[in-house]
């Protein structure tokens, strides 16, 4: 029971990113699943994607009800990231862990300077 609220707590704050960023959560669950949940490196990026899909929907929803949502243009890069999603998720099993570490380090660098300038 003590590790359960870690996951509690681990889940609320993808959650948070999530809504307030719009996205992220991802980044903060894949270390936590290593440290907490005591998965390999790769098998907690897959359940990352698991775990940030209802949460993104979920995300989705409220700001649609809120009326911050345009699905009409939304629509072209939910095709987009459905065929990239499926064809990393193929190609996943085929890369090897360092150098996924290193295009989700890049991919952060990228974001976090994006975001800073």
């Amino acid at each position: 029971m003590e590790r359960s609220w870690r996951f509690w707590a681990a889940g609320a704050a993808a959650g948070l990113a999530n809504g307030f960023f719009g996205g992220g959560g991802g980044s903060i669950l894949v270390p936590l699943l290593v440290r907490l949940g005591g998965l390999e490196r790769k098998q907690a990026f897959a359940t990352s994607v698991a775990i940030i899909l209802p949460l993104c929907a979920l995300s989705a929803g409220v700001y649609f009800w809120r009326g911050g949502l345009d699905l009409q243009t939304a629509l072209p890069y939910l095709l987009g990231g459905a065929l990239g999603g499926w064809a990393g998720g193929r190609w996943f099993k085929g890369v090897q862990l360092p150098w996924l570490r290193r295009g989700f380090g890049l991919l952060l660098l990228y974001g976090g300077t994006r975001c800073l300038l």
